[in-house]
């Protein structure tokens, strides 16, 4: 459960290991080579053994990818990452901006002509397909090949082997026979291909520790119209769930998936987004008729029932208690000018610890002091350790993983006197976090039509931050899950049971970094006076922990803003005290106390 602080991987180590895999590409005989961060299931997190980009780059982001050639090799980010990969990556790679940059483009100004070799394991068939429609016109050919990465990390690390786990029905809220039998009903193939770990989870009632810090199981799945299931996991991983299975899942050997998909007829369907093109090249020897549908398990298990959100209210009070303990100790510590950032980190896991409920942390903790914060996915680690010192801004984004619910939970504090330019950026982060948590909305609306709103405040200063603003949040899963979520490119509307992330921010480099985030359900809204006759979704809150008031230039805030907070600090105050006594009850107290000005 402790977090590391050690790096995986250090800028010197990235160019010797190029010059290995340079050497893989002539005797392969490509000119090119992807290295995406992706394993074979396709998830957003991978296991120390799939952590190619990592490994090879240094680059320790949650995504991106490298393009490696004969000359050159680029390292494509996006805005969380712009100021993190400057730094772990060596001049041997080349950041480049994404998606302003595709890599389609990238590689006809760079590459020219030759063979672009891709492990089609590590690659979708939509990622594919839109890769190759704009290099038809070139001479770029993408050609499938073994992973050239493997064949030159000779210490490169086993597959995860631990045992899968049921998780009860009190938590799940719905036995997998039931979820199996529904979802088989509305199948549009005789079977439906899962590759997603968090899809068979959820299908399935089932947990792994597969995935640090994500109890996702490693396996691939075929739901049949029948409800059936066959389940294709490595062997002695279910062996402790014959009881929980039931007859009508079928355990299977991991290295049969491929053969059995060969053997395949009829009509089956795949997720495009999420399948690997190697799923279809297996598909296409046999068969079988391939349709293009979405994971039948995405949007039910985005929409939680109702002890799942009973469960995520639990958690978040428990964590809460947790937070709160923290930041009356921080409040206490940090002005003394002795705390580091990994201090900060393991203190705050030894109040989750506490609860007595901690399974795991649900991300890796970034603690960001000064500088740091403005580097929006910081991991502090031994050597980029540093003070937290009065005077700057700390910015500490954690959760925890709890049986009964995931939390994820982000506060900017200011360590003594805050400047008057924190002071103000902060007041702006926190008005477009409290006009989403406001927002009421007809149904049919998704996170693109709202993430705008967060980020008035900020735009009418000339400012704005280069991530989403909020991501979708699993129950007892991963803390980033879709489809849902809140930014640009969220498409997905909006459903009651949505559990969504509310955390814009705002970042100047080599300064400072503020965010601010609360975990929020979808629920119907209230209805109005005088209102449409037509359905209208909120946002109900989850997580109650206090702002920092120090940081709140009241004098800006509206009334309804002012309303909001403070009502958001007496229902904070309300479901805490009753939890926590001494000094942190005190500072409760104070923390909670209406604003002042």
């Amino acid at each position: 459960m402790l977090q590391s602080f050690h790096a995986q991987s250090t800028p010197e180590q990235g160019p010797p290991r190029l010059a290995l895999l340079r050497k893989a590409m002539v005797e392969a005989g490509v000119d090119g080579f992807l290295i995406p961060r992706a394993d074979a299931h396709q998830g957003e997190y991978v296991a120390p053994c799939d952590a190619r980009l990592a490994w090879l780059t240094g680059f320790t982001g949650s995504a991106g990818f490298c393009v490696a050639l004969d000359d050159r090799a680029a390292v494509f980010v996006d805005g969380r990452y712009r100021v993190q990969v400057r730094s772990q990556v060596a001049s041997d790679f080349t950041p480049v901006n994404w998606p302003e940059t595709s890599l389609s483009t990238w590689l006809k100004s760079e590459m020219g002509a030759g063979i672009c070799g891709f492990d089609p394991w590590l690659h979708t068939v939509d990622e594919i397909s839109q890769l190759r429609h704009p290099l038809l016109k070139s001479d770029i050919t993408l050609h499938p090949t073994d992973n050239l990465v493997d064949q030159i990390w000779d210490d490169r690390p086993a597959r995860p082997t631990p045992a899968f786990t049921a998780h009860p029905l009190k938590y799940a809220g719905e036995a997998h026979d039931e979820k199996r039998q529904r979802l088989a009903q509305e199948l549009t193939a005789r079977a439906a291909i899962i590759t997603l770990p968090d899809s068979i989870a959820w299908l399935l009632n089932i947990r792994g520790t597969d995935i640090e810090r994500n109890p996702v199981p490693q396996a691939f799945a075929l739901l049949h119209d029948t409800g059936k299931v066959t389940l294709y996991a490595l062997l002695g991983k279910t062996d402790a769930l014959k009881d929980h299975l039931g007859p009508d899942i079928i355990v299977k050997p991991e290295s049969d998936f491929i053969n059995d998909l060969a053997r395949m007829n009829g009509t089956v369907q795949i997720d495009p987004k999420s399948c690997p093109i190697a799923v279809t090249q297996a598909l296409a020897t046999g068969d079988a008729d391939i349709l293009h549908v979405p994971d039948p398990c995405i949007l039910p298990k985005a929409c939680k029932n109702a002890t799942e959100i009973a469960g995520a209210k639990a958690a978040h009070l428990r964590d809460g208690v947790a937070m709160v303990n923290f930041l009356s100790w921080l409040d206490e510590t940090a002005p003394l000018g002795q705390l580091t950032e990994i201090d900060v980190v393991k203190q705050l896991e030894r109040f989750r610890q506490a609860t007595g409920a901690l399974l795991d942390i649900s991300f890796e903790t970034i603690s960001g002091a000064g500088a740091h914060g403005a580097i929006v996915h910081y991991r502090v680690t031994e050597e980029s350790n540093a003070q937290v010192i009065p005077g700057d801004l700390l910015l500490v984004d954690s959760g925890g993983q709890y049986v009964d619910g995931t939390t994820d939970i982000t506060r900017t504090i200011g360590i003594g006197d805050p400047k008057p330019e924190h002071i103000t950026c902060y007041t702006r982060v926190l008005q477009g976090m409290i006009a989403i948590s406001r927002a009421q909305f007809p149904a049919g609306i998704s996170g693109q039509h709202l993430d705008a709103i967060a980020r008035l405040p900020l735009w009418a200063a000339g400012q704005d931050y280069d991530h989403g603003t909020g991501h979708g949040v699993g129950s007892y899963l991963s803390v980033h899950e879709g489809p849902q979520g809140l930014s640009r490119r969220a498409t997905t509307p909006f459903a009651r049971g949505m559990i969504l992330s509310n955390e814009p921010g705002y970042y100047r480099e080599g300064a400072f970094g503020i965010r601010i985030e609360n975990l929020l359900v979808v629920v119907d809204a209230p209805v109005l006076a005088g209102a449409d006759d037509r359905k209208m979704l909120t946002f109900d809150t989850l997580t109650y922990v206090p702002l920092d008031r120090r940081l709140i230039d009241v004098s800006a805030l509206t009334d309804a803003e002012r309303a909001w907070i403070e009502a958001y600090h007496q229902h904070t105050f309300d479901l805490l005290s009753q939890h926590v006594e001494g000094p942190t009850l005190r500072w409760l107290e104070s923390a909670c106390a209406p604003l002042t000005g």
